[in-house]
């Protein structure tokens, strides 16, 4: 079984990030896990660290220079990339596994479908769909559906760029021209808190309005500034 290095950026995410290290813990081929972090003055180092995690300071912090140097000082060919509050499915190594055995695995990339964890609001449900559908039609998963992608296809778009935002969005724009991005076919699931105190439609349009501002050549700084509003 091939190896794996999964890299994960965090920011204070020492309440969450346990889960998800527990998670991975059934891959039977040889698993790196780095952990990229951005400057958390929580446990999340100490909680990565007895897990067997390969710590990592990065120099800056942001999901995109995080990923980056994660990325960067990983060693297997084979790369995925989760944020701290996802959680895996119970089958996700079976499923990766059958798609590693694929002799064309290489030449795509990969993506787990959107779940919210713990929700059944009908808004979020909705939300689900609507995700799964942009992704498998319009070639566009983002961050919280995870990333599974062989270095060599990762190193030859140029890898993530060291954006504070829009750093999943960015890389998805420029892999989907030379590549295919598939589903793995189950889910990964995502923490429900964004959503707690912002109706679904709010956060909907406020994600929307960032990538249409992206797209008009707006700043990450400026984007920055908009969301932390």
């Amino acid at each position: 079984m091939a190896g794996l290095s999964v890299v994960i950026p965090t920011l204070e995410e020492a309440s969450r990030l346990p889960l998800l290290l527990a998670d991975l813990q059934c891959w039977p081929g040889e698993l790196e896990i780095v952990v990229s972090d951005g400057g958390s003055a929580d446990q999340t180092r100490h909680v990565a660290h007895l897990a067997g995690a390969t710590v990592l300071e990065s120099p800056t912090s942001g999901r995109g220079p995080q990923l980056r140097w994660g990325i960067d000082h990983s060693c297997h060919a084979w790369v995925l990339v989760l944020h701290a509050d996802s959680r895996l499915p119970g089958n996700w190594h079976h499923r990766v596994e059958q798609m590693l055995r694929t002799s064309d695995a290489r030449f795509s990339a990969w993506a787990f479908d959107f779940k919210v964890d713990k929700e059944a609001r009908p808004m979020l449900w909705l939300l689900e769909r609507m995700v799964n559908l942009r992704s498998r039609w319009l070639q566009r998963p983002y961050g919280d559906q995870g990333l599974l992608i062989h270095r060599e296809l990762y190193q030859r778009i140029g890898g993530y760029r060291p954006l504070a935002l829009m750093e999943d969005l960015d890389l998805m724009e420029r892999l989907s021209k030379v590549a295919t991005i598939r589903s793995l076919n189950c889910a990964l699931l995502t923490s429900a808190a964004r959503w707690q105190h912002r109706s679904v439609l709010m956060q909907a349009w406020r994600n929307a309005r960032l990538r249409w501002l992206w797209r008009q050549g707006r700043s990450t700084d400026q984007l920055l500034r908009i969301y932390q509003r």
